[in-house]
């Protein structure tokens, strides 16, 4: 039985003028990734991506405040706490943080294949937007946190939830990272993601690559041995 919250209900139909800031939005998106990948980050200016998208350079200012936001807006942060706020009452956090990231990162890869890997590039490749990557994962992780405290009884500001939700998303941009760094396929990423909640899921055990799965990672290895305290 899954328990709802009235924030986890569908939305109403947009309006009309909903719709138009939408397809405006995503004119000007478009415009920047094909011509970042085209002539590279620094080179593209506001205003070559306002004619792109033929609008004004302060329409584009008005959407997107700073040039990064563009490349790394993909509108899904209340998204993701709608379905938080909606998965099974007694699933786990992590479970639940797994599920729903998992589930949004599936459906930008189906929908916009080459915009998602684009933009996992770019984090790689331009400090200015790598930086700003930073800055919006804590501005999710802030929102997460919410939802996470809601579940679990708890306030947001609680150690044990900020540090929770400061773990997963700070593993995730970590393995996103990896991933565009080794090739970026894109029917790789959902299960590196899975393989890194795995990882937290089992407390960050870390073996030497030569020890077998079930044997203790202080044997085997001087390298995994911790110092015995005197």
């Amino acid at each position: 039985m899954t328990a709802m919250t009235p924030s986890a209900a569908p939305s109403p139909r947009p309006t009309l003028r909903e719709r138009k800031k939408l397809k405006t939005r995503a004119a000007i998106r478009k415009a920047a990734y094909q011509l970042v990948a085209e002539q590279g980050y620094e080179a593209t200016t506001l205003e070559q991506i306002a004619a792109a998208a033929e609008v004004s350079p302060s329409t584009v200012a008005r959407y997107f405040p700073v040039k990064e936001d563009i490349l790394l807006s993909d509108d899904q942060d209340e998204l993701l706490v709608a379905r938080l706020r909606a998965r099974p009452a007694g699933e786990s956090p992590l479970d639940s943080l797994r599920a729903v990231v998992l589930d949004a990162v599936a459906a930008s890869l189906a929908e916009e294949p080459y915009e998602t890997t684009l933009r996992a590039r770019f984090v790689v490749e331009v400090p200015a937007v790598r930086a700003r990557f930073t800055e919006t994962t804590a501005e999710t992780g802030r929102l997460l946190s919410e939802a996470v405290a809601e579940r679990t009884g708890r306030t947001p500001d609680d150690l044990e939830v900020r540090v929770f939700t400061a773990a997963v998303l700070g593993a995730m941009r970590e393995a996103t990272v990896h991933w565009a760094e080794h090739g970026g396929r894109v029917g790789d990423l959902v299960p590196l993601l899975d393989r890194t909640v795995d990882l937290l899921q089992a407390g960050l055990t870390l073996r030497s690559p030569d020890v077998a799965p079930g044997t203790s990672a202080g044997t085997g290895s001087a390298a995994t041995a911790a110092p015995a305290r005197p």
